[in-house]
């Protein structure tokens, strides 16, 4: 079956800017996500693919390998990733470097070596026989309003937790674990092919080294068991629509001792319903009256921390912007705020009494407006065009 092409996923073209990309994302996700789409499976399986598209090309060295490899150097089986523990992972993606972590002997082991350092990865071992547990990714979505001030949210998921009736160990109260015989504990057997000699994994004890002699009852043995959990996550100023928020040892539970993983929390930021977000920077468009535009005053325009004042001058025209020093989103960095701008739309009344009508007809006799009307000029101007 043919891969989705990421770029064509989020409607933009190879090369994009980093802001681009978030942008486009940004409109894609809140399009897609569940909420506003209740009960649609295809919006929800588009979402998911918009956001593992995002994910990979957000991240340059993922970017870097899908533009050479293509979108197979990022699927799993199943379309999961290779988390910890070798389970799913928290993205969705395969990670194309685990090829070299095989070959030099780093996967299962913890030795650590070069290409753990370059590309950020892990001891996959969690004490005698343990194995990491997967991480785990939560969409969430939240108002423009909670991303400028920071908010406190409760998420309730379901995932792999430690077994309390064998304390996460596998062993039925009372059992052990014994040393497999077949690798004599050390979790790897060798095979002759001629002059060759390979290493395997042990096929009795999958590399444990060791096995239970009675596996627990509530878990089977595997030390773990599925069940819904809840936790309050802090999320703070500034963040937008594909920020990441890690919270450690909030993944799967490991097997037979292993770390547990981590969660990541993946944020939409909803679409307001006077701002557009452009970076730290907040845009709105704010209609005033004629009279406004043209003797000038000050109004009030709406922020996302109350009201402000805008002096208008006299005979501002309609598109003029407006800056609002600090008054955007608050830098997730810790830096200066962004700006709000106000594009000023001046209004032009339908309709008329018949005393403004007399009014303007007068003002329009004064002005001059009635006899030569400003855009005389411009067509006088035109004329050698044709």
């Amino acid at each position: 079956m043919a891969q989705d092409d990421y770029y064509q996923l989020l409607g933009v073209e190879r090369g994009v800017s980093a802001e681009e990309l978030k942008k486009a994302y940004r409109k894609k996700a809140v399009q897609h996500h569940p909420d506003k789409n209740p009960g649609n499976k295809q919006a929800e399986e588009m979402f998911k693919k918009v956001s593992h598209a995002y994910e990979v090309l957000n991240d340059p060295e993922k970017r870097a390998a899908y533009d050479r490899y293509g979108a197979a150097a990022f699927e799993g089986g199943g379309g999961a990733s290779r988390g910890p523990g070798g389970g799913a992972g928290a993205g969705g993606f395969h990670d194309p470097f685990d090829i070299f972590r095989e070959v030099f002997g780093q996967r299962g082991g913890g030795g650590g070596g070069i290409f753990e350092e370059m590309f950020g990865g892990g001891s996959q071992g969690g004490g005698q026989g343990g194995q990491d547990g997967s991480d785990l990714r939560y969409d969430l979505e939240i108002t423009l309003e909670e991303a400028a001030r920071g908010v406190e949210k409760e998420i309730s998921f379901r995932k792999a937790m430690a077994c309390e009736r064998c304390d996460g160990s596998g062993a039925e109260p009372g059992s052990r674990r014994v040393n497999c015989v077949t690798c004599r504990g050390s979790g790897q057997v060798r095979r002759s092919g001629g002059i060759i000699t390979f290493t395997q994994t042990c096929p009795s004890c999958g590399g444990a080294g060791s096995r239970i002699e009675k596996p627990c009852t509530a878990c089977k043995g595997e030390g773990r068991v599925a069940r819904n959990t809840k936790i309050q996550v802090r999320i703070p100023p500034g963040v937008d629509t594909g920020s990441r928020l890690r919270s450690s040892g909030n993944g799967e539970a490991g097997v037979a001792g292993g770390s547990a993983g981590d969660l990541y929390i993946v944020l939409t930021v909803q679409q307001h319903e006077l701002f557009e977000r452009q970076g730290d920077d907040l845009h709105c468009d704010i209609p005033i009256k004629f009279t406004y535009a043209a003797l000038g005053g000050t109004i009030e325009v709406p922020t996302l921390s109350g009201r402000a004042s805008l002096k208008i001058a006299p005979g501002t025209q309609s598109g003029t912007t407006f800056r609002l020093r600090g008054k955007g989103m608050p830098s997730l960095r810790g830096g200066t705020a962004g700006d709000q701008l106000v594009r000023v739309q001046v209004e032009v009344p339908t309709s008329l009494a018949s005393e403004q009508r007399r009014i303007l007809e007068e003002f329009a006799k004064v002005s001059g407006d009635a006899n030569e009307p400003t855009s005389r000029s411009f067509f006088e101007k035109a004329k050698k065009f044709f």
